[in-house]
């Protein structure tokens, strides 16, 4: 088994909740922690700064988009993405594994690889596991992801064992390009994650887990839990892969979860987490925010529409001024405000809803974090 990154300093005693270091080449991260979206080098609205003020230490970003713009020649003369972004934490990139489920009328799969159509032009561009390798390596990506596919929802007994089978074969050529690469890497402290698919089927999981760790990988995703799949479905698998999964690697759940779902999830052994939903619904003025204190209760926030009229005189700060940089900037501002700007499409509305929720799911995290540490998660 090769040697692992991630240091656990604490199991809950209730739960199979589990604190640790995971150290990368741009920081350690303390877990479990969760991911802002920067899909295509930037999370929507804000700025590098903007998100070191928010206290994220780790980013994500998508191979496929990145290949396709800025390209890898910029990657290149740049050094990778984090000089490219003014980015100084980590960075961790999806493979490319998502749109080969998100973009299913615009691609082929094959052993090869994938065949997609360009979104922005039409052109045609062959994605294997050796040039997703590349392409994160340009990128100085500081967690990558082996190519895999993210099988639909639903998905018959034969498609998924055919896919199973071609998603390990996938990883195991992800590795082996992965080491070759490494001479020409801009991240030489690099670490690459498997992930573990398999549908809503337990066995099936157990078993795709299993092929994994026979390859070796510096730490586990579970993929494909957030594509349609019910949320006690994924609580089934993500229990039953806690008792699989090495204990000393980290686990990253893939994809989205609301906020009472990712206290289930780590509750479960998660380590990492992503999800678009809190700067998504920001553009949509949809707000989180904390009810009471206890996260171990499913109410412990609620969801608003800020552009809903009740709000119109609305004098609520957006956040609550917790003394620090971020809080005493966001509380200067009404709910009757943000509904103002909605109303007259401000691009500021963006802004500030998407620096409050992403605020609230990284203050999520750590009340996670302070909640196992005194025992109560």
């Amino acid at each position: 088994m090769i040697r692992t990154s991630f240091t656990r300093t604490l199991n809950s005693r209730i739960s199979a909740a589990r604190r640790g270091v995971l150290h990368t080449a741009h920081g350690d991260l303390q877990t479990p922690f969760f991911m802002p979206i920067a899909t295509k080098a930037a999370v929507k609205t804000l700025s590098s700064f903007d998100i070191e003020r928010l206290g994220s230490p780790i980013l994500l970003s998508n191979t496929y988009h990145l290949y396709l713009r800025p390209g890898l020649d910029v990657f290149r003369a740049h050094h990778g993405l984090h000089h490219f972004m003014s980015w100084k934490g980590a960075i961790l990139t999806d493979s490319g594994g998502y749109q080969v489920f998100s973009l299913a009328k615009t691609r082929k799969i094959s052993e090869e690889g994938v065949m997609f159509s360009s979104h922005i032009d039409g052109s045609k561009h062959l994605l294997t596991p050796e040039l997703s390798m590349e392409v994160q390596q340009a990128i100085g990506s500081d967690i990558a992801m082996v190519l895999d596919e993210c099988t639909p929802s639903g998905s018959d007994a034969t498609y998924l064992d055919t896919s199973l089978a071609r998603t390990v074969r996938w990883a195991e050529r992800s590795k082996v390009a992965f080491e070759n690469g490494k001479i020409l890497s801009n991240n030489n402290g690099a670490q690459l994650f498997g992930i573990v698919q398999g549908g809503v089927e337990v066995e099936r999981r157990l078993e795709h887990a299993q092929a994994l760790m026979d390859i070796g990988f510096d730490g586990y995703a579970i993929g494909g839990l957030s594509v349609g799949e019910s949320f006690d479905d994924a609580c089934e698998v993500v229990t039953a892969l806690d008792g699989k999964l090495p204990r000393d690697f980290p686990r990253y759940f893939m994809g989205g979860a609301q906020p009472h779902e990712i206290v289930e999830y780590v509750r479960r052994g998660v380590d990492m987490m992503d999800c678009v939903l809190p700067t998504r619904n920001a553009r949509h003025g949809l707000l989180y925010r904390f009810t009471h204190g206890d996260i171990t209760k499913s109410d412990f926030y609620e969801t608003v529409h800020v552009t809903n009229e009740r709000f119109r005189l609305d004098m609520t700060p957006l956040v609550a001024n917790q003394n620090d940089a971020v809080t005493s900037e966001l509380s200067r501002y009404s709910l009757s405000y943000i509904r103002h700007l909605f109303s007259i499409d401000e691009i500021l509305a963006y802004r500030l809803m998407t620096f409050a929720n992403l605020h609230f799911y990284l203050e999520l995290m750590k009340r996670i974090r302070e909640a196992i540490d005194k025992g109560s998660l």
